[in-house]
This record gives C-alpha cells, structure tokens and sequence, in this order.
C-alpha cells in the first residue's frame, strides 16, 4: 500500500482511493472509477457504436470514439449467448477492474465501449492483458 506523509503528525498514512506516482513527484493520481466515467446514454452508446472506430483481438473488440471531456466514459456490454447473468457480472466487474488499474496510463477524452465474446473462465490478468492490447492498438497508451 502506498502512503504519504500526514500534514499533521508526518508519519506515514494510507490514503485511500489516491496514489503517489511511481516518480515520486508528490502528484496526486486517483485509481476510482467514478460515476462519470460511466458511458450510460443509449443515445451516446449508439453513437459510439456507430460511428467510433472498431479495434479487436481475441475474445474482445473496443469502439473508440472522442467525447470533448478531459476524461473517458467507458461501458461493458456483451454479445449474445454470453452465459448467464452470474457470468456477465463477473466478466463486467473484471472489465472495470482492469480499467481502473489501467486508467492512469491512457489518454483522455474518449468514450469507449468494450464488447467482450464468450470464452473460458478469464481471470483479472488476462483481461488486463486483453484491454492493454486493445488500448495499444487505438493507440491510446501515454
């Protein structure tokens, strides 16, 4: 767990939700998945269907397309005949998991759109991997 130093006492404290850079800079970046970070409108989904640009690999494809925020909204949907509910959910919290961790690391102002196909039980780093490769690919990567 990452710490700073209390303003108060200096002793080391955690702080949660906020992470020191790897640099040491003292620059304050946030690991939470906010509610605007959440791509929710059916007109703005329907957009971004139509009109973003499409990157896949295997078992995902990512619509990319630009928003005007300083921020990206994101959503998690599925193709047909992708299990049951339990399996959706899970593929869906590990979806935003590796998008919180991997977060700090993309450029902003996008709203993206990830529609993951069926395939065997994946676990949090394989979906890390597979978003990372679909990131690399629209070439959103700092």
């Amino acid at each position: 767990m990452l710490t700073r130093k209390s303003p108060i006492n200096c002793d080391n404290v955690p702080v949660k939700g906020e992470n020191l850079t790897p640099e040491g800079s003292g620059q304050i970046s946030s690991f939470r998945y906010r509610r605007e970070e959440h791509l929710k409108g059916r007109k703005e989904i329907r957009e971004v269907f139509g009109k973003g640009k499409r990157y896949g690999c295997l078992g995902a494809k990512l619509f990319v397309l630009e928003n005007g925020l300083s921020y990206n909204r994101i959503c998690f949907t599925f193709s047909r005949g992708f299990g049951n509910a339990v399996a959706r959910n899970r593929a869906r919290r590990l979806g935003r998991e590796a998008f919180r961790l991997m977060k700090g690391r993309l450029s902003g102002g996008y709203d993206l759109i990830l529609l993951v196909y069926p395939e065997s039980d994946m676990a949090l780093s394989g979906r890390m991997g597979q978003l990372e490769s679909l990131f690399y690919k629209a070439g959103l990567l700092k």
